[in-house]
Order: structure tokens, then sequence, then C-alpha cells
């Protein structure tokens, strides 16, 4: 299974999120990067995968493409939510897989071509709707997209294990890659997605407290 570390910018700096509650998040100072400026962070911690979120495009606020493509060139691949609200929006670049989230992309999820769809998860519901997140999964198992997020936006940066969602149903109903982010506190959280059989892990504050070692993430593979 693949280990994924995760990238949160908000104001061009590297930010530590928590529960899906943006205007709280900081800086991430605390961790164990000498810097939250994202060129020097990727650069130190050197992992292998990258997942990105640009919160300030999320929230329709700024862009940090500039940062984006100075990581994206630091690793092997990296997938990259910038907010799409358009399938005209799903960025294309060197080394980037376009994320295209549920908050953002609007009501036809099947016009986007590629990429990988992200069903953001807020309380068990998928968001900005309210709805059941497998039926957007089966929905996405007809469409185009590369492969699906699971991404339990409550549980970001929590430390509270794996949330209760239906894990199993989740990989049963979609058959390309599918990875999962939010929550994860340990390894043991990491072999029971893996022994569920999801593709990868999509980590950050575990890695930061010393719960996921960073050469595993350099490595980007649970071993």
């Amino acid at each position: 299974m693949d280990l994924i570390l995760a990238l949160d910018l908000m104001n061009g700096s590297v930010v530590h999120g928590s529960k899906g509650r943006r205007s709280a998040y900081r800086p991430l100072t605390w961790g164990i990067a000498s810097s939250a400026e994202p060129a020097a962070y990727v650069r130190e911690l050197k992992p292998r995968y990258l997942y990105i979120a640009d919160l300030d495009r999320i929230e329709g606020v700024g862009s940090h493409d500039a940062a984006i493509l100075d990581c994206c060139h630091m690793v092997d691949r990296c997938l990259v939510d910038r907010g799409s609200r358009s399938p005209g929006e799903a960025w294309c670049a060197e080394n980037v897989i376009p994320v295209i989230g549920t908050e953002t992309a609007g009501d036809d999820l099947m016009a986007y071509e590629g990429g990988f769809l992200s069903v953001d998860i807020m309380d068990g519901k998928a968001i900005p709707r309210g709805e059941e997140p497998l039926r957007i999964l089966a929905l996405a198992e007809e469409g185009q997209f590369e492969g699906c997020i699971i991404l339990s936006l409550s549980s970001v940066g929590t430390e509270s294990g794996i949330p209760s969602l239906p894990l199993e149903e989740m990989r049963a109903i979609f058959s390309r890659t599918l990875l999962f982010g939010g929550g994860v506190a340990s390894l043991d959280d990491l072999r029971l997605l893996a022994g569920i059989g999801f593709d990868g892990a999509i980590v950050a504050t575990a890695v930061h407290r010393g719960a996921i070692p960073l050469e595993m993430i350099r490595r980007g593979r649970l071993c």
C-alpha cells in the first residue's frame, strides 16, 4: 500500500488541518520539518508521493500554483486538489494528477475525464450536498476517473483513528485505485486499510507526531 504525504497550503504556508475547520488552520511550525515554506518543507522531508490541497483556491481566495509546481518536481507522483469547479479547471501539468473534490466540483461529476475524484466527507456525508458516499462511489465507478480518494475531512488532524465508515463496501463498489485520508493515527490503522484492500493512505499528523516513521513516507510504502 502506498503512503502519501499530505500538504495543505494556505496563505503561502504549509498548515496543519484539523476537523476541516479552515479558519483555525495555522502554519505547521511544530512538526518535524524546520520550515513551513512549501518547497523547503518538501525538500527536507523528501516524501516519495505527495497529496496537495490548495485551500486558498478551494475557498476561492487565492492560488499556490507556483509553489505546487516547485513541490511536484521533487516527488515521484503528486496528487493536487486546487478546487476545480468545472472540467476546464482540472489542472494538467508535468507530474501532476488532478484531484476533483466533491466540495467544489459541481453537480455533473460525469463530465470530468481522468484524474482522481475526492469524496469529501464531513460527519459521514459527502459535502456539499450531504449525499451518501457510497452513491458517489457507485457513480464514479461508471465514470472516467483513474481513482478515488475517501477523504474524511472531519477526522483530518485529529489522530482519532479510522472513522466509522463502510470501508469494505467502498472497496467493493469501486474497482480502480482507492485511497483513504483523514484521522490515520498509527501503523495499525494503515494495516487495517491495507487489509481491506485500499491502495494507499494519505497521512500527515501521524508522521509529525512520530507514530508513522518518516522513512516509510520516503519509501512511499507500508512495509
